[in-house]
C-alpha cells in the first residue's frame, strides 16, 4: 500500500497533466508599436542575443505608435513537459506570410513547419537557409518568437475541440463541400524550452509591421557603393595570374566589376580550411590584394569555418572548439572570446589586414549528414541545437567587427541566418538552381528580414542566360559564380549584346539601389519585397483547378488559394516581373493606380492584371505613377568616396512627385555619425502643364557626390 500511495504521489508530482496551465502574462510595449511577452523561463542564449541585435530608437519613434492588434484574451501560453506552447488567434480570410526563407510558396497559413536552420532540400518545410520564427498577418501585424531552438509551427492548421469557430463537421458521403482541412482559427507553436520571449509588432499596415522588426534588429545593412555593383567568382583552383588575366578581360571587353570572388583554392587546403594563402597559387599575397584595389576590384574570399589540423592557430584553438568535426575540421564554440580572437585574429592578420574586403561563409546551414550532430556538445555549453540555429548569425556577426572597427563596410555572401540577423552585410545564397523559385525566395526575403540573391552559375542555352541575368541585376547582389562553370557574361554569344546592356543597367541603376538600401538602414523597408506588402495591391482568393488527380495516390488533394509569387516589388517604385527559359508571354498583377512601362514610359495598365510580350531583350519592369528613377553614367567601377557622379532624374506618370536621394562616402561608418544627406527631387506641374524637376541644394558638411543633375521625362 505504502508503494501505491507513493506511486500515485509521483505521477502527481510529475505528471504533465498536473503542469497543464495557461499562463496569464503581461504585454509591455517596448518600443513604439512593439510588444513582449515573457513566457515560463526563458533560456540565456536566443536569437537576439546571438545576433547582438541593437534597437533603432529613433528609427522606430518615427513610425509612431499603434494599437495592440490582437485579441490579447485569445493568446495563450502554457509550458508543459519542458516544452512551452503559444496560441495566437488567426481569423476569417486573414493570410500569413514568412515563417523563413521559403523557395516555393508566399501564403503559409495552413503549414506545418519546423523551423531548422538547413539547406534548402526542395520543400517548404521550414528546414531553410533562414527559419526566421517571425510571421506576418494580411490584417497588419506580426509575431516573432526569440528561441534558438528547431520550432514547430501549426499555422491555422490544428481544430482544437473547445474552439469558438469550430466549423461544422460534414459527411464526406454525400457532401461535396467536406474538406480534408477544416477551418482552423489559430496559429500554435511549440518550442522545446521551459520558457520563451514573444515579440507582437503593430501596423497598422503590413509593411510597419515588418518595418518595426527590421528595425527592432538593428535596421538593414547599407552595402558600400562597390557591394552593388557587379561580381564575378573565379573557377575553384584560379591562380593570381588568372583572376588578373580575367579582370583585363572584363575592362578590354566594357563589362562593369567591382568584385572578385575567390573560391576555395586561395587556402593551401579546404575542407576543412587552413585560412591561410595557397602560395604557389599566390605567391605574394599582399601585392595581389593591392595590385587589384589599384585597379577597383576588391577581393571576397570564400571560407567555411571548420578549422584544419594544419591551420597555424590549430592546437590553441582545439580545446574551445565542438565534440564533433565538420570534413574532420574543428568547429569553432564561437560564443567564446578566446575561441574568436583565434580565429578572427588568424583572418585579420592574414587578409583583411592586406586589403581583403570580405567574405563568402559556406556550409554554415545545413545537411545533417555533415553538419554536426545535435548529440555534439560545445565548451560553452550551448547545445548543439542552439549552436545550428545561430552558427551562421554568430559567423557573420563577428567578421563584420573586423570591418566595422576598420572603419570599412563590406558585403559578402552566406549560408544561414536567422531571427535578428537583419543587419549584418551578407546576402543568402545557395546550391539550389531553380529559376522559379529562386523568385519565389526573393518575394518571400522580405517577410523574413534576410536578403537573397538568385544567383547566376550556368545555362543550358543562351535564352535562360539571359533570363537569369536580367533577373539577378533586380536583386541585392548582381553575381556569376562561376567557381565550376568557369562562365562569364559573354559565354553566350547570341545574348552578350543583351547581358552587357543588364550589366550596365546595373551600373546606371546604383543611385537607386543605394538610396533603396539607406531606407532598408534607416527605415526598416526591405528593398526587395513581396507584393502583399504594396499599397494597393489585392489579390481575390481564387480556386486553381486541380487536373488529374488521382484520389487513391492523393485522397486529400484540394484547390489552394492563388499566390503571386512571381513578381515582386524593387525599392518605392519598380515592379520586376521576371521571364523564364521558354516563356514567351506573362501575367503581371497590377496594383491599383496607374504603372508605366521602365523602358519607355508608356502606360502599361490601371490596377488590372495584363499580358506582356516582351521579347528576348527585356525583363518586365514597371513604374508607379509619380515614380522617380535616379540614373548615374555606365561607368565600370562604383564610384570612390568624394568622386562626383552626374545623376539623370528619370520621371514616370501624371502625378507630382517627391523622392529623397541618398547620399555618403559610400564606403565607410561615418554616415553613423551623420556624415549623410538626403537631398530631394521634385517633379511638379507647371502652370503650362509641363512637368519641372528640382533637387534641394547640398548640405553644408555633409558628403556631396552629386554632380549635375538633369531631368528626363519618361511619359510623353
Amino acid at each position: 500500500m505504502k508503494q501505491l500511495r507513493l506511486l500515485f504521489f509521483c505521477f502527481l508530482f510529475i505528471s504533465p497533466s498536473v503542469l497543464v496551465k495557461a499562463q496569464q502574462v503581461v504585454w509591455s510595449e517596448v518600443n513604439p508599436g512593439i510588444w513582449k511577452a515573457v513566457v515560463g523561463k526563458p533560456e540565456s542564449y536566443d536569437l537576439l542575443k546571438a545576433a547582438g541585435a541593437t534597437p533603432n530608437k529613433e528609427a522606430l519613434e518615427k513610425i509612431g505608435n499603434a494599437a495592440f492588434p490582437l485579441a490579447k484574451q485569445e493568446i495563450e501560453f502554457k509550458v508543459v513537459d519542458g516544452k512551452t506552447y503559444l496560441r495566437l488567434p488567426l481569423q476569417k480570410g486573414e493570410q500569413l506570410y514568412g515563417f523563413g526563407l521559403n523557395f516555393q510558396t508566399v501564403h503559409q497559413r495552413g503549414k506545418i513547419l519546423e523551423l531548422h536552420v538547413d539547406h534548402y532540400g526542395g520543400k517548404d518545410n521550414g528546414r531553410t537557409h533562414a527559419p526566421t520564427p517571425f510571421y506576418v498577418s494580411s490584417n497588419g501585424y506580426g509575431v516573432f518568437v526569440n528561441s534558438a531552438r528547431y520550432i514547430k509551427v501549426w499555422a491555422g492548421s490544428g481544430v482544437r475541440k473547445d474552439s469558438p469557430n469550430f466549423p461544422e463537421p460534414k459527411d464526406r458521403n454525400t457532401d461535396k463541400t467536406w474538406a480534408s482541412r477544416p477551418y482552423s482559427d489559430a496559429v500554435e507553436m511549440l518550442i522545446p524550452a521551459e520558457g520563451v520571449e514573444v515579440y507582437v509588432f503593430g501596423g497598422p499596415k503590413p509593411l510597419e509591421a515588418v518595418k518595426r522588426y527590421n528595425l527592432m534588429n538593428g535596421g538593414g545593412y547599407l552595402p558600400p557603393r562597390w557591394g552593388l555593383g557587379f561580381t564575378q567568382r573565379v573557377m575553384t583552383r584560379s591562380t593570381a595570374e588568372d583572376v588578373e588575366k580575367e579582370v583585363k578581360l572584363f575592362e578590354e571587353k566594357g563589362y562593369p566589376l567591382d568584385f572578385i570572388g575567390l573560391e576555395p583554392g586561395w587556402q593551401s587546403k579546404a575542407y576543412p580550411g587552413t585560412f591561410s594563402w595557397d602560395k604557389n597559387r599566390f605567391p605574394e599575397p599582399s601585392a595581389f590584394v593591392k595590385n587589384m584595389l589599384n585597379k577597383g576590384i576588391r577581393l571576397n574570399l570564400w571560407i567555411n569555418p571548420y578549422i584544419s589540423p594544419d591551420a597555424p592557430f590549430y592546437k590553441e584553438i582545439r580545446p574551445l572548439t565542438s565534440s564533433h568535426t565538420v570534413w574532420l575540421g574543428a568547429v569553432p564554440d564561437f560564443t567564446l572570446p578566446k575561441a574568436r580572437d583565434l580565429f578572427f585574429g588568424q583572418l585579420q592578420k592574414d587578409q583583411v589586414d592586406i586589403g581583403v574586403s570580405g567574405y563568402k561563409i559556406d556550409e554554415v546551414d545545413g545537411y545533417d549528414h555533415y553538419l554536426w550532430p545535435d548529440v555534439a556538445s560545445f565548451p560553452s555549453g550551448i547545445s548543439a541545437e542552439q549552436m545550428r540555429q545561430t552558427f551562421g548569425m554568430l559567423a557573420m556577426r563577428y567578421s563584420a567587427d573586423m570591418f566595422k572597427k576598420r572603419n570599412q563596410r563590406t558585403f559578402g555572401l552566406v549560408r544561414a541566418n536567422n531571427g535578428g540577423g537583419t543587419s549584418f552585410p551578407y546576402v543568402i545564397y545557395n546550391d539550389y538552381y531553380n529559376h522559379e523559385d529562386f523568385i519565389t525566395a526573393l518575394v518571400n526575403s522580405g517577410f523574413a528580414g534576410v536578403l537573397w540573391t538568385p544567383e547566376v552559375r550556368a545555362s543550358k542555352t543562351g535564352e535562360e542566360w539571359l533570363r537569369r541575368f536580367q533577373s539577378n541585376v533586380f536583386s541585392p547582389m548582381a553575381m556569376i559564380n562561376a567557381w565550376a562553370s568557369g562562365t562569364k557574361p559573354w559565354t553566350y554569344p547570341e545574348v552578350e549584346k543583351q547581358v552587357k546592356e543588364y550589366a550596365l543597367l546595373r551600373m546606371k541603376m546604383m543611385p537607386y539601389w543605394y538610396t533603396e538600401f539607406a531606407k532598408y538602414h534607416f527605415e526598416g523597408t526591405p528593398p526587395f519585397r513581396a507584393m502583399n506588402l504594396e499599397e494597393g495591391f489585392t489579390q481575390e482568393a481564387k480556386k486553381e483547378v486541380l487536373v488529374k488527380v488521382n484520389l487513391e495516390e492523393n485522397p486529400y488533394a484540394e484547390a489552394t488559394s492563388k499566390e503571386i509569387k512571381d513578381q515582386y516589388m524593387a525599392g518605392e517604385y519598380l515592379l520586376v516581373a521576371p521571364m523564364f527559359n521558354g516563356q514567351t508571354s506573362r501575367k503581371v498583377v497590377l496594383p491599383k493606380g496607374k504603372w508605366y512601362d521602365f523602358y519607355t514610359g508608356k502606360l502599361a495598365g490601371d490596377g488590372e492584371v495584363i499580358t506582356v510580350t516582351p521579347g528576348l531583350d527585356k525583363i518586365p519592369v514597371f513604374v508607379k505613377d509619380g515614380g522617380i528613377i535616379p540614373m548615374q553614367p555606365a561607368i565600370l567601377h562604383a564610384p570612390k568616396a568624394g568622386q562626383k557622379v552626374d545623376i539623370e532624374v528619370r520621371y514616370y506618370g501624371e502625378k507630382p512627385a517627391t523622392y529623397k536621394l541618398y547620399d555618403d562616402d559610400g564606403e565607410t561608418f561615418n554616415f553613423e555619425k551623420g556624415q549623410f544627406s538626403w537631398r530631394e527631387i521634385k517633379v511638379e506641374r507647371q502652370k503650362n502643364g509641363q512637368m519641372k524637376g528640382s533637387i534641394s541644394a547640398p548640405e553644408k558638411g555633409k558628403p556631396n557626390n552629386i554632380g549635375k543633375v538633369s531631368f528626363t521625362y519618361m511619359t510623353k
